[in-house]
């Protein structure tokens, strides 16, 4: 089991460019779908997590991941998978790429990479929207979040904290006194 795990997070590791954000829909489809070692609820609480803890969100959901599915050794195994194949491609980049950086090809290599970067964070994006209990509030959180990090140039750190806090407020304060009344 460590072995396959350790495969899985280095095959999603070795063949994703973007970063976190661009594994997410991969590590969704591998963890998820294929190998099902995790439900849909549970891959989005860690996301969550993984958001809102410090570090590379890959690493966070490949510790989580781990953890859930073979403890200690099983979040270790995840996380080696998840930062080997990088750690491998800094390293032979570093070597070689100031040789090459000035090629004209380099320069096509990237831009063709860029878009496919964004269309894998945007399809994470969507997966995650379509798994989620939509209404109106989350709705509205959501824009919120996307302005005040983006327009606002607020910390994500103080968004994430204040969506945190807001929703122990919320579910504490109106939304247990709501449903005691229902019964």
């Amino acid at each position: 089991m460590l072995l396959s795990l350790f495969m899985t997070f280095f095959k999603i590791g070795a063949f994703t460019f973007g970063g976190g954000y661009a594994m997410i829909p991969i590590i969704q489809r591998e963890i998820v779908e294929n190998k099902k070692l995790i439900k849909d609820e549970e891959f989005l609480d860690a996301i969550a997590l993984a958001q809102a803890s410090p570090g590379p969100v890959a690493v966070n959901t490949s510790i989580y991941v781990g953890y859930r599915i073979n403890g200690f050794l099983g979040a270790i195994a995840c996380t080696l998978g998840t930062v080997l194949p990088s750690f491998i491609t800094i390293l032979v980049v570093a070597i070689y790429f100031y040789r090459f950086r000035s090629l004209a090809v380099i320069d096509k290599i990237f831009a063709g990479i860029r878009p496919a970067i964004v269309a894998l964070i945007l399809a994470a994006v969507y997966k995650m929207w379509t798994k989620t209990k939509r209404t109106w509030a989350i709705l509205g959180a959501s824009l919120a979040a996307v302005i005040a990090v983006m327009f606002l140039g607020i910390s994500p750190i103080w968004v994430v904290t204040s969506g945190a806090v807001l929703s122990v407020v919320y579910h504490r304060f109106f939304a247990a006194p709501q449903k005691e009344r229902e019964h």
